[in-house]
């Protein structure tokens, strides 16, 4: 539903602050994202921001964390479907990721878009490597949907973070 409602305009604002987190290339991928996208990754960013997160390399994930959603190239209506499928059905996406798992780059035409949407986090890690993005930002987009199994590092103390804002938003 907030996808379809959030179609208005962001205030340039609040684009420009977070834009300011992001490498150069990174920038074109941000603005790359649909609308309730971007939106949504703003609202990740600045929970984060407020629970007083500084590290560049979790700002710059929570505004890319979704990035890789843009290969499945589904309309929000579609997307919505694949959400529910995803709560309500995971073994459905499941079995559809193990049937496409010799496409390597989410953009075969071959490829279901659901399928692409459930490989959005490994898509957009590439393409967060690709634009310039440290390793550590890599990786929290990369693992941002996987279940955590203890937090014991930096890395698994910031992908917490990243999770729990990307879950209340």
């Amino acid at each position: 539903m907030r996808a379809l409602t959030a179609q208005h305009a962001i205030p340039e604002q609040r684009i420009k602050r977070a834009a300011e987190t992001l490498p150069a290339k990174a920038r074109a991928l941000f603005a790359r994202q649909a609308r309730h996208d971007q939106r949504h990754a703003l609202a990740v960013y600045e929970t984060l921001l407020e629970q007083g997160h500084t590290s560049k390399d979790l700002l710059t994930a929570a505004l890319l964390h979704d990035v890789g959603k843009i290969a499945a190239q589904a309309p929000p209506w579609q997307r919505g479907i694949f959400v529910l499928a995803e709560r309500f059905a995971p073994q459905t996406l499941g079995q559809e990721k193990k049937r496409a798992s010799g496409f390597q780059d989410g953009s075969d035409n071959q490829e279901s878009p659901l399928v692409t949407y459930g490989r959005h986090a490994e898509i957009g890690a590439r393409w967060a490597k690709e634009a310039g993005c440290s390793t550590l930002t890599v990786e929290l987009i990369r693992h941002h949907e996987r279940q955590l199994e203890a937090c014991r590092t930096e890395r698994d103390r910031l992908l917490a973070a990243l999770q729990a804002a990307d879950n209340a938003n």
